[in-house]
């Protein structure tokens, strides 16, 4: 009798299952494709491989994608074909290189086509760093970051001479915080936010999503639940009611319309003038847990 017929039965389906269980790449690329990854840079993005560098996206509307490298001292820009290795929409493009470090943010974009025969061309989200500082996420755990609105929320930038939008907010129990939009399809797998480390803090820059788009956040809770999408508590703007959606502001450029207003109170003479004053009591906000609320 064999060694492997000598196994008892319970031996030999502990040995398939082995033998059948994915590898870290696909435990990665099905927890992406779930919506439960919570390290998207650890498989999207640019990464080592063999024979020199595999970017890797998802696009779930693409049928088929190119990486264009567009290097002004080579022309033609370089192509490297993608190959879809989910049909969910999951690609890798394998750039045949011996250069030791991955290829600069915004040295390439990504081409395609969808479903429907539509060319697109976007940067690869995954290919840009982090921008808050440790020191940032120390005040702002220590809740002595005073300038804390300019760090989270959606601020416009430029980083590798690419424009775009830096998102960041704090979601400390979340096990993944996505940005959904119009740019994305409302798609919470499309950009997970990357987490940093322990402070709570989720961040991504979006290129070339500007003023005025329109975004929320999804997020996944501690116990693995889909929450309702929440709006940004630190956006500059929102969507006029009844929409609850936050949009990318530039206060920088907003023009004030309230000159009439600040003149007329210069002249306003306040201890004459009528007022309305509000009153709340405490009591009546306390919780009844008999009435279950």
């Amino acid at each position: 009798m064999s060694p492997e017929s000598s196994k008892s039965p319970a031996a030999a389906s502990s040995s398939l299952a082995q033998r059948k269980a994915p590898s870290e790449f696909d435990a990665r690329i099905n927890a992406l494709l779930a919506g439960q990854n919570s390290d998207p840079f650890g498989i999207l993005g640019p990464h080592p491989v063999s024979s020199g560098w595999g970017i890797r996206f998802f696009i779930p509307w693409a049928a088929e994608a190119s990486i264009v490298f567009k290097n002004p001292a080579v022309s033609p820009a370089k192509i490297a074909d993608a190959v879809k290795l989910r049909p969910e929409g999951f690609f890798e493009a394998v750039w045949p290189s011996n250069q030791p470090t991955a290829p600069e943010p915004g040295s390439y974009k990504i081409q395609g086509r969808t479903h429907y025969g539509e060319s697109f061309e976007v940067f690869d989200p995954y290919a840009f760093p982090f921008f808050l500082t440790d020191f940032d996420l120390h005040l702002i755990g220590e809740g002595r970051h005073y300038d804390t609105y300019q760090k989270l929320g959606a601020h416009l930038h430029t980083v590798a001479g690419v424009a775009g939008t830096r998102f960041a907010v704090w979601a400390p129990a979340a096990r993944r915080v996505s940005i959904v939009g119009d740019m994305n399809h409302w798609d919470g797998r499309v950009h997970p936010m990357r987490p940093r480390g322990s402070s709570g803090i989720w961040e991504l820059f979006l290129p070339e999503i500007g003023e005025g788009a329109v975004y929320k956040y999804e997020i996944l809770g501690p116990n693995g639940n889909l929450l309702p999408l929440k709006a940004d508590p630190y956006a500059f703007r929102s969507e006029l009611r009844p929409n609850t959606g936050s949009v990318v502001g530039d206060l920088e450029a907003h023009q004030w319309n309230d000159s009439a207003w600040l003149e007329q109170r210069q002249q306003t003479n306040w201890l004459e003038s009528p007022i309305s004053i509000y009153e709340v009591h405490l009591g009546s906000w306390r919780r009844v847990p008999e009435e279950h609320n």
